[in-house]
């Protein structure tokens, strides 16, 4: 039998369909709604999504380098680095 009954169930990544929709009037340009579809899928951060899904970052490494530009930024707001 084994110890498998002990690990428990197995978890499933829930992967999310963001749709984007753009309510255009008839008498808008196709150029306007195109505009706005390209702001709506800026501000969704959909491309920086695929980025990172890429290529796995182990967390101690994502970490450190949220420190590092922390330190970065405090150093250019004291002055000691011109930015």
């Amino acid at each position: 039998m084994g110890a498998s009954y002990l690990r428990g169930p197995k978890k499933r990544l829930r992967r999310y369909i963001i749709m984007l929709v753009i309510d255009s009037k008839d008498c808008e340009n196709i150029d306007k709604a195109l505009k706005k579809y390209k702001k709506k899928f800026e501000k969704s951060k959909t491309l920086l999504q695929l980025r990172s899904r890429q290529a796995f970052t182990k967390p101690s490494v994502e970490r450190r380098e949220v420190v590092l530009k922390a330190i970065y930024k405090q150093q250019i707001a004291s002055g000691k680095i011109e930015g």
